[in-house]
């Protein structure tokens, strides 16, 4: 019998990205990128645990801008374009590489892999990964539940309540759409939380959500439990505590499983190694070399004098971490079941793009690890928030109530990363015109016609400006140039909804277009 529970929760996110003006977009290729090594493959993963028996349960958030890029005829078709010529460059590389005793075992991998990603895109999910996560969640091993609209950072737009409500409430009507019943949790996107968001989400109908450790250990008054039961907030709502210890494990840069030296580097790609000549058909069409995903060299060090990726050795370490990780949650559970007398819930969240993309060998240590919790009959097993919210071990009046502190999981643990001198510029603006939207929703509360459809697009408009992506990458300094244009087109676009609709000078043509 278990005496406590780990409940695995991965967040799914990327910014809406589609440019149907331009043949080839660079961006675009975070989505196939994605999709190719962390959706499809977590996908394949889950069904052949399924498959073969094993009684897992885990926690998937999709954001309602991953949901709509996955339903995208566009996108959907320039994805498989997208995997062919990876199936072709890895093909081109079987040929370069052979006899090399390094190099050639590694690139027929890539084209394994490539060809069971287009197999199961094409010929078993029909391009439809939506349906596909629907299936698992039917077997009721898999709970998939929503995020905000379009991951704006909440905490920053707290002024104005109606935007975190509209983001809440747009977030939730998504789900209910695409999936047919109504979200049962929200992940707030980088767990961003203020003082009332509670009491928003408790208005959507949303059961349970997800907050940084500190958001709880620095709630009044102190949960005795800490984050190894949920708490009730307020209003009603509860919110489950990301747990330090599982968390450092896998994400730690220092300390995480993933830095392993013998683990695949995720930076030394052929797009930058190879003859520009030769790789220049499967980089930016102007030459511009980008990555690939075939990469041949592990981490090594802190050293550029990297050595080959060896498969069998990083399968190894996958071994060894898991049983690592899985050794440290029962002497976890062993201690807070004796000190607080309760079946502890060990609630484990991570970016879903950790695994498969960053951490290549990411996919294979969730299933290493799900069959061995099942398999090994451990002390503990894997259970969803819903899942946990409906069994015994939860009794509404044994939870500690508890006012939960401002937080998030960025660096820092509360607003920096999305409001610094990188990146302060945006607030002006994007409060500006959620101050106009609000004026716009009260004054024309009755509006059809074409004033309705001016509206909603002001509203759409809005909501893109809004993404956390855009001040998280200015933060990062990587796609800077493209955050900022997104986000002053989204904002100018806004301007001129606007002001066509205050004039009363809305051309129909402008709209269509």
């Amino acid at each position: 019998m278990s005496k406590g529970y780990l409940c695995l929760v991965l967040h799914a996110h990327l910014p809406y990205i589609r440019h149907p003006e331009y043949d080839y977009f660079l961006e675009e290729n975070w989505l196939y990128e994605a999709i190719t090594e962390t959706y499809i493959p977590l996908l394949d993963t889950f069904e052949k645990l399924i498959h073969d028996g094993i009684d897992f349960r885990i926690t998937l958030s999709l954001s309602p801008s991953l949901i709509e890029m996955f339903n995208d005829d566009l996108l959907r078709h320039r994805y498989k374009r997208y995997i062919e010529r990876l199936i072709e460059l890895s093909e081109k590389e079987g040929y370069r590489t052979k006899g090399d005793m390094h190099f050639e075992p590694l690139a027929k991998m890539y084209n394994k892999r490539f060809q069971r990603v287009i197999y199961l895109f094409e010929d078993i999910y029909k391009r439809d990964l939506l349906s596909a996560f629907k299936a698992l969640q039917d077997t009721g091993k898999v709970e998939i539940i929503t995020s905000a609209a379009t991951h704006a950072f909440l905490p920053n737009l707290s002024i104005y309540p109606q935007a975190v409500k509209a983001q809440i409430k747009v977030g939730a009507e998504c789900y209910q759409k695409k999936f047919g019943n109504y979200p049962k949790g929200m992940w707030l996107p980088e767990c961003g939380f203020a003082t009332g968001f509670d009491r928003y989400l408790e208005e959507a109908d949303i059961k349970f959500f997800f907050l940084e450790t500190h958001g709880i250990i620095r709630g009044n008054p102190l949960p005795h439990r800490g984050v190894y039961a949920p708490i009730s907030c307020p209003s009603g709502a509860i919110a489950f505590g990301r747990d330090v210890e599982s968390s450092k494990q896998v994400w730690s840069s220092i300390e995480g499983y993933p830095g392993d030296f013998d683990y695949r580097d995720f930076y030394r790609d052929i797009g930058f190694d190879l003859n520009l000549d030769y790789i220049k058909p499967y980089i930016q069409p102007d030459g511009i070399r980008t990555y690939t995903g075939l990469k041949y060299y592990r981490i090594t060090g802190k050293t550029d004098n990297k050595k080959p990726y060896v498969i069998q050795q990083a399968r190894q370490k996958v071994s060894e971490h898991v049983r690592n990780f899985i050794l440290n949650r029962e002497l976890q559970v062993n201690f807070l079941s004796e000190n607080l007398k309760i079946k502890p819930i060990i609630t484990a969240t991570y970016d879903a793009e950790l695994f498969g993309h960053w951490w290549f060998e990411g996919i294979e240590w969730i299933d290493s690890l799900l069959r061995g919790v099942y398999i090994d009959h451990r002390n503990f097993r894997t259970i969803t928030p819903s899942e946990y919210l409906s069994s015994r071990a939860y009794r509404p009046v044994s939870l500690d109530a508890c006012q939960p502190s401002m937080s998030s999981w960025g660096d820092k643990g509360y607003n920096e990363v999305w409001l610094n001198n990188s990146n302060d510029f945006v607030y002006r603006h994007l409060l500006k015109a959620t101050e106009h939207m609000i004026s716009l929703a009260q004054r024309f509360p009755k509006a059809n016609g074409i004033l309705l459809r001016a509206l909603n697009q002001a509203a759409r408009e809005l909501l893109l400006s809004q993404h956390s992506d855009w001040t998280f990458i200015m933060n990062n300094s990587t796609a800077t140039g493209y955050a900022k244009k997104r986000f002053e087109e989204h904002i100018s676009i806004f301007n001129l909804l606007y002001q066509s609709i205050i004039s009363e000078n809305i051309s129909e043509k402008w709209l269509t277009k």
